[in-house]
């Protein structure tokens, strides 16, 4: 028998590996939302995983010490179990879990038992939650509904009449959201309620939403981030930090500047609140940075004035001298420390993994009472996994899926860096090559875009690229200008001037890939989605170098979605001049559609039915355009997709057998 099996384990070890398949998307998990207890001792995380027979993405509650020893579940089932948060005694952690019937639930945790408690039973889903310091006491905001208020009175239809449901009378600058549909009545609210469950209580009533409620030292107030100006939906961006105090529900307003400020955190000491925003300039891109003010609004301070990146996940180091935050850095995502005499000091590098689709910089950590760090570590050949760092020193925690990449070959990743043809400046991108790759022989090549489009690709996995490699594509993916992690000055070249010479990053990029020697140049292909799909279909009007393209969830007519999308309020007031009848030509010289007379490339729309952020509309104008200049055209329409097409794992697949199917079709063997 020991013979049997050693050579069993011989056999098993020497087996091939095989390129990743279409259904191993239905296989690879990843962490997210990583929680490290006040002692730092033990770290609890979100373990995502998909069914491949209800098509749904789900999650549970995981729990390893800091060391790497006693990993195990706390929860288990096919349900979505998230948002771990210890008290601040380390005793329990509060998570959301939608596990009993499907409605999303506060439930309470004693880690010593594992006894679990639901906490609420309310008509809505609880949000952001936060601990008071007593640990007995919870903080969450939840949407409430208010009646619909339309003043259409129809008579009552006779008794046994069967009428259509009434007329929907909509009055509200922003009536849908993407991934939200046609939005109710209502808004959200700031609720407290204590551990023994009962009815939550209601603090704020405003026709406003309120975010990321904040307990005080004194468990008397809570601070949170809102709009709460007149007028509101027109000036999206002009929140401000409020103190509401819980007695008498009275809200102080403690910053007033033109222009966001957010995501409040307390000091341990209760004196200090630390916040991120920026004065705005309605530019497209603006850096986000980091502020600390007393918590009666006094004192204000910028702590980050001449640190060039975005500023988020701020968390205080438990002496409260300095502050640990998140930032990506030409494609890499790191966790930085300022402290509060403004030094900044990177501290560990290499965070991501929460995109499984496309490698966008994407990722979360917390630290501890003592300083340690637990993070999702990201890379190029995994989806995130959990990481630690203490003193110094990171440690992976977690391989989830050794087991699948045990027997399944990925793709190598490259950076590759060049200078762009438009203006000399310094382009950074990353080519994936087939699991198979040989030097000496010439492959086609897919250029894929990312969206945004202030928003940055980096050295992470992603299972989409990784399958066109393993069709035997190289794929080459970039941050051309306007992407984020290169400062503001890289970022806003495309202010009021996008698309245009991010052509020349993309095209200059083509041009370095194929100095390398393996790229087929009568073999080349383009896609993208969002912001990659306005440059997919600005390429194709511009160039006819590729031999087919698929232009993904994208803007055709500025004038048309500027008026459409889900953000009216935003777009006109951030990415153009004016507004569309007040600057016609600019709308016009930067729509796709303007050039579509120039199009010959074989070219595939692919978009979510329900998106709400580039709406479909958008891509039947080009499909019709394309018709009508008898271009090869097709349209694939992804049933009950938003803009993000994979909430369900088959969108992922069918988006990516589409795009294949488009490409092997034109592509010369």
């Amino acid at each position: 028998m020991f013979l049997m099996a050693a050579t069993l384990g011989v056999a098993l070890n020497a087996q091939e590996k095989k390129p990743l398949e279409l259904l191993d998307i239905f296989n690879l998990e990843y962490v997210s939302d990583p929680r490290i207890s006040p002692d730092g001792e033990h770290i609890v995380y979100v373990r995502n995983f998909k069914d491949v027979m209800t098509d749904r993405n789900l999650s549970n509650l995981w729990m390893v010490n800091a060391d790497g020893s006693g990993h195990r579940a706390l929860t288990s089932g096919n349900q979505n179990d998230s948002h771990p948060r210890w008290s601040p005694d380390g005793k329990k952690i509060i998570f959301k879990s939608n596990k009993e019937d499907g409605k999303t639930r506060l439930f309470l945790m004693w880690m010593d038992t594992r006894q679990q408690q639901a906490l609420t039973n309310t008509a809505g889903s609880p949000k952001e939650i936060s601990w008071a310091g007593d640990s007995r006491h919870l903080a969450f905001s939840m949407f409430v509904p208010t009646k619909e208020k339309s003043p259409i009175h129809l008579p009552e239809k006779p008794e046994g009449a069967q009428w259509n449901s009434p007329p929907k009378y909509i009055d509200d600058l922003k009536y849908r959201a993407d991934g939200n549909g046609y939005l109710k009545d209502g808004n959200d609210q700031l609720f407290t309620i204590a551990l023994e469950g009962g009815t939550p209580v209601q603090h704020t009533f405003s026709e406003h939403d309120h975010g990321s409620p904040v307990w005080s030292a004194d468990g008397r107030s809570l601070y949170f981030s809102a709009n709460l100006h007149d007028g509101h939906e027109y000036d999206p961006r002009n929140t401000e930090i409020y103190q509401l105090t819980l007695a008498n529900g009275a809200i102080k307003a403690l910053t007033d500047r033109q222009g966001p400020d957010s995501g409040p955190v307390l000091s341990p000491d209760g004196t200090t609140i630390a916040y991120t925003g920026f004065d705005d300039r309605y530019q497209g891109y603006q850096v986000t940075r980091l502020y600390v003010m007393d918590a009666d609004g006094s004192n204000k301070k910028a702590l980050t004035p001449g640190f060039d990146r975005d500023v988020a996940g701020v968390q205080w180091a438990a002496n409260g001298k300095g502050l640990y935050f998140q930032y990506d850095e030409s494609g890499d995502t790191k966790i930085g420390h300022v402290a509060l005499t403004g030094k900044v000091r990177s501290i560990v590098s290499g965070l991501g993994g929460l995109s499984l689709g496309r490698p966008y910089n994407q990722a979360a950590y917390t630290v501890s009472g003592n300083n340690r760090l637990a993070y999702t570590l990201g890379g190029t050949q995994h989806p995130a996994d959990l990481g630690v760092w203490s003193a110094g020193q990171s440690r992976r925690l977690t391989a989830l899926n050794d087991d699948l990449f045990s027997f399944r070959a990925l793709g190598q990743v490259t950076e590759l860096r060049w200078k762009s043809s438009y203006d000399q400046r310094d382009i950074q991108g990353w080519l994936v090559t087939p699991p198979d790759f040989d030097p000496s022989k010439k492959y086609p090549m897919i250029l894929e875009i990312h969206g945004g489009p202030f928003q940055s690709y980096g050295s992470v996995f992603s299972a989409e690229l990784q399958l066109y490699a393993a069709a035997g594509y190289v794929v080459l993916y970039t941050n051309p200008r306007g992407s984020t992690g290169y400062g503001e000055e890289f970022g806003n070249l495309i202010h009021h001037d996008y698309p245009n010479h991010d052509y020349d990053d993309l095209m200059s990029g083509v041009d370095a890939a194929l100095e390398k020697g393996f790229i087929d140049q009568d073999n080349l292909f383009v896609t993208g989605g969002s912001g990659g799909g306005v440059l997919t279909a600005w390429i194709v009007g511009k160039t006819h170098r590729f031999k087919a393209a698929v232009v993904a969830k994208p803007v055709i007519n500025w004038y048309s979605f500027v008026l459409y999308a889900d953000n009216p309020g935003f777009f006109y007031r951030y990415w153009f001049p004016d507004k569309p009848w007040e600057a016609p030509d600019n709308y016009l010289k930067r729509s796709p559609l303007s050039y579509v007379g120039n199009v010959k490339t074989p070219t595939m729309l692919l978009t979510g039915e329900e998106d709400y952020r580039t709406p479909i509309a958008e891509s039947e104008q080009f499909y019709a355009a394309l018709k009508l200049q008898k271009v090869e055209t097709a349209m694939v329409r992804i049933p009950g997709a938003s803009h993000g097409i994979a909430n369900k794992p088959s969108n992922l697949l069918a988006k990516v057998a589409s795009v294949l199917t488009w490409f092997e079709k034109y592509r010369d063997e």
